[in-house]
């Protein structure tokens, strides 16, 4: 039996200091834009990317580096993704008052589809990207028909139908949420009398079909791929699409299906936006930022039963207002390759100047007119606001824990890797780490590719390399005691993955949408992981089931990473590591790693790796290399101080004494040989 006992030196609070940064509030806003606010962020937005649009309007090309696909995929992406924000505008007003709008971009498709203009779009069989942006085009011009398409002369419209036609029969979409680019597409080119398959559409419906996981989630993919796509694509195009003129024919019934699969999801998404508006920083294309505040605004067009109006504005409102006091968009008034300010690195290599702004997809609720209901909806605070939640989301395996006194909320992961089972690639610090909260980032630099560190359980040899755990096997998730129910205030959550932890020497060549480094593999052996989650704390129980032969444990340690704190200015992170504790603060937030006997804390830091400023500090603790045994640390970040909790081992059952008095006891028996709980 030993204890986990803190050193609460570390833990007297202080001012938040650093506004530029992600920070945690004391009391968190509730941020409830109304419609002319919603109408004004909009135009503001509109007109810092109508400086840059050619002269006849076809491409938008805000400043900055070419992106990876060239200067005209950058120009027809400014011109797509800007139009859809223009629709919703112009739909929303009913065409009134929105006059230059409808102006600039009837004449910008004139021109983008004239195959003589030297401005003209790039088509979809000379570049895929073209596809993507062909869907917003699509979905915009059944939404504005009224007052764009029907106003195009004859042979605009002939040209728009033949840039468009290329999508039928083409087998080469990714199957991913690309396949409601083919159905948007496809069903806009029905209504207006062009091509079509109607084979094209069933079985891109059944492969998105083939997506879902339970409880209203899907995977972008095949690989366990759960992240902000769900919602911003694919809960967003379903019910979008079934709202396009001559969709009701192609639907077959399944849209109630559809939407009650989004009811089911927002119960879990809305729960997933911090106290101040912060998105969870997990997942890739997280330069689109506040597109995540999209699927709370089509849960509004569904008319969703579970979440009401007023907490989907709420949470709409929250997400875009908390980049607006961030610097996004810029004094410019212009949308950069970035999370608050411009990080190049955050992009994907292909991204251009103007790919951050499919975030406008989180404008959709000015698409709905003055007199919608959820305009005058009585305002509901946020879950992350309200009180504190524990809640499982079992397709990902991940805990969701949200603390009301500083607006925190943290997901920790046992599921989710961007990778097949079975796949030996590295860690995705996107997807795989074991934490991801709305406060910090992940650390995005090579060497985080390359090396798990923050949140993570990892074997790290003589020569400093770090094991990955990507492909590991999640083996049990469930609430201890608690409440009940969905949110089981008072519980604990248990997370539990085993792995076949393994070395990567990277190959030179790497190809990165979101999964993890390939190059030369050698295993270390077998690690178990489990976390007992309550509050900002986890309990971190982890053990080296076995060794690969002829891996010495002399030469190798176990190293248990903690929450990352990052900072422009290098004085903003002040930090301490002391026996077997460590801790980094920045303002009131705390990230500390609290271990058992035998480990030594310490802290790592890191120049340019996170988004959130240059200089990131990790509390770590490592343990000797010790088959059989478990380690137990204690985890927490929070923007309020509190003791650390105080855990025994007997066996394989823990008991914990929590900051609160609360006592609980756990079986952490071996996961491999338990029924995993789903």
């Amino acid at each position: 039996m030993f204890g986990v006992v803190p050193d609460t030196e570390y833990f007297k609070g202080e001012a938040v200091s650093d506004q530029t940064t992600a920070a945690a509030p004391s009391a968190p806003l509730v941020r409830d834009w109304s419609r002319e606010q919603w109408l004004a962020h909009a135009d503001r937005l509109l007109a810092g990317a109508r400086a840059w649009a050619s002269d006849d309007f076809a491409r938008i090309t805000p400043p900055g580096d070419e992106g990876g696909y060239g200067r005209a995929v950058d120009g027809l992406e400014g011109f797509a993704r800007t139009f859809l924000l223009a629709g919703f505008r112009i739909a929303g007003a009913r065409g009134e008052g929105v006059d230059q709008l409808i102006a600039d971009y009837s004449r910008g498709i004139a021109a983008g589809v004239d195959p003589e203009n030297p401005n003209r779009w790039v088509r979809m069989d000379e570049h895929a990207q073209a596809k993507v942006e062909a869907a917003s085009i699509a979905l915009i011009l059944d939404m504005t028909r009224a007052w764009i398409w029907d106003g195009l002369d004859a042979l605009t419209q002939q040209r728009v139908i033949a840039y468009l036609a290329p999508v039928v029969g083409d087998e080469t979409y990714p199957q991913t949420n690309w396949v409601w680019f083919r159905i948007v597409v496809e069903t806009f080119l029905r209504s207006v009398g062009g091509p079509w398959s109607a084979q094209d559409i069933a079985a891109d419906l059944a492969r998105h079909d083939s997506f879902v996981r339970g409880d209203g989630w899907l995977s972008d993919g095949d690989e366990r791929s759960y992240d902000h796509y769900v919602g911003w694509a694919l809960h967003l195009y379903p019910v979008l699409w079934s709202r396009m003129q001559g969709a009701g024919e192609l639907t077959g019934g399944r849209t109630a299906g559809d939407i009650a699969a989004l009811d089911r999801f927002l119960q879990d998404a809305v729960t997933l936006v911090g106290g101040d508006g912060s998105p969870l920083l997990q997942g890739r294309s997280l330069i689109y930022r506040f597109a995540a505040a999209a699927p709370f605004w089509v849960g509004a067009f569904a008319e969703v039963p579970s979440v009401s109006l007023g907490r989907l504005r709420v949470a709409a409102s929250s997400i875009v207002a908390h980049f607006a006091e961030h610097g996004a968009p810029d004094d410019g008034d212009l949308l950069t390759m970035g999370w608050h300010g411009p990080w190049r690195r955050l992009a994907q290599n292909y991204s251009g100047p103007a790919s951050p702004y499919w975030a406008t997809k989180g404008m959709l609720g000015i698409a709905l007119p003055a007199d919608h209901p959820v305009w005058s909806a009585p305002a509901e605070e946020l879950p992350a606001q309200e009180a504190d939640q524990l809640r499982l989301v079992a397709p990902a395996g991940w805990i969701v824990s949200a603390t009301a006194a500083d607006g925190i909320v943290r997901a920790i992961n046992h599921g989710t890797d961007h990778a097949h089972p079975g796949d030996v690639v590295g860690d995705s610090p996107l997807y795989a780490r074991i934490g991801y909260s709305t406060a910090t980032s992940p650390l995005l630099n090579g060497d985080a590719w390359a090396e798990p560190l923050e949140q993570s359980v990892a074997l790290v040899d003589d020569r400093g390399r770090a094991t990955h755990r990507a492909a590991m096997e999640l083996a049990a998730l469930r609430i201890d005691g608690g409440t009940g129910g969905d949110d089981s205030a008072g519980g604990v959550g248990v997370a539990a993955s085993t792995t076949h932890a393994h070395w990567i020497d990277p190959a030179a060549v790497q190809i990165r949408h979101g999964s993890g480094i390939t190059g030369e593999v050698t295993f270390a052996g077998h690690l178990t992981t489990v976390s007992l989650v309550r509050g900002a704390w986890e309990v971190r129980c982890a053990r080296i089931d076995d060794l690969e032969p002829g891996i010495d444990g002399t030469a190798v340690r176990l190293r248990v990473g903690g929450w990352a704190l990052a900072a422009d200015d290098a004085a903003a992170v002040t930090a301490e590591a002391m026996d077997t504790t460590a801790s980094a603060r920045r303002g009131a937030l705390v990230s500390t790693v609290v271990g058992s006997a035998g480990g030594t804390a310490r802290l790592e830091q890191r120049r340019t790796a996170s988004p959130l400023g240059a200089f990131a500090t990790v509390p770590v603790i490592e343990y000797p290399a010790v088959p059989g045994e478990w380690t137990v640390t204690a985890i927490a970040l929070a923007g309020t101080d509190s003791d650390a909790p105080v855990v025994s081992l007997s066996g394989d059952e823990a008991s914990i004494l929590w900051p609160d008095g609360a006592r609980t006891v756990h079986a952490i028996t071996d996961p491999r040989s338990a029924v995993a709980e789903r």
